[in-house]
């Protein structure tokens, strides 16, 4: 059995079809939303599904490679979340919203240069229609606007959002938390450090459930 996987999503919504926006007074840890079947392909070329998440808890993030804005600190506090929470029963899940860029080998030089354990963090691409409706309709996070909205491919995709989203071992998203800091708070009080510390207590929580 796999561990407890804990998924780092984009922004959510409140409603089946909204999106679930934390704020540092509202956290939204205590959500409800199954994350349902799926079929993406790993950075190693092989399928994974939620099947290979059964048992565990794990955090998704929401990314692209050739992301030169909130990306990389996203991904920086996945890294960082994979050093602290070092239990078996913990996964990181990093599902790419660029898929016509970010093939498997694309997103194999991307979590090599960030350390991923290959054990622990599974980097996942697909279609790009299969993979926004993931993001929009299950982990209720924005995706970035739609393509045909008049901006370039990339400047689309800059603006999905950098939230985090925990999953139980059932495959049910439980909170979703802050997945960078807001650079907008030059004295760093942004609330982030509290966000990381619901969010840690949050894991060992569903690695705790029967």
């Amino acid at each position: 059995m796999l561990p407890l996987i804990v998924a780092i999503a984009l922004a959510g919504c409140g409603s089946p079809t909204g999106r679930v926006e934390p704020s540092r007074d509202h956290p939204l840890d205590d959500l409800n939303y199954p994350v349902g079947s799926f079929s993406l392909t790993e950075r190693d070329g092989r399928t994974v599904t939620e099947k290979d998440l059964a048992g565990k808890a794990w955090i998704a993030s929401f990314v692209f490679t050739r992301c030169m804005g909130n990306c990389p600190a996203v991904t920086a506090t996945v890294r960082e979340l994979q050093s602290k929470l070092t239990d078996p029963n913990v996964m990181f899940v990093t599902f790419t919203v660029d898929a016509e860029h970010d093939t498997p080998g694309e997103l194999k030089k991307y979590a090599d240069r960030y350390q991923a354990d290959a054990k622990r963090w599974y980097f996942l691409t697909g279609d790009e229609k299969t993979i926004r409706s993931l993001l929009q309709e299950r982990f209720k996070q924005s995706a970035g606007d739609a393509p045909g909205s008049g901006l370039s491919q990339l400047d689309a995709l800059q603006s999905h959002s950098t939230r985090l989203a925990v999953v139980d071992k059932h495959g049910t998203i439980r909170g979703i938390y802050d997945g960078m800091r807001n650079p907008n708070f030059a004295d760093g009080d942004d609330g982030f450090a509290e966000s990381m510390k619901r969010l840690e207590a949050k894991v060992k929580q569903l690695v705790a459930e029967k």
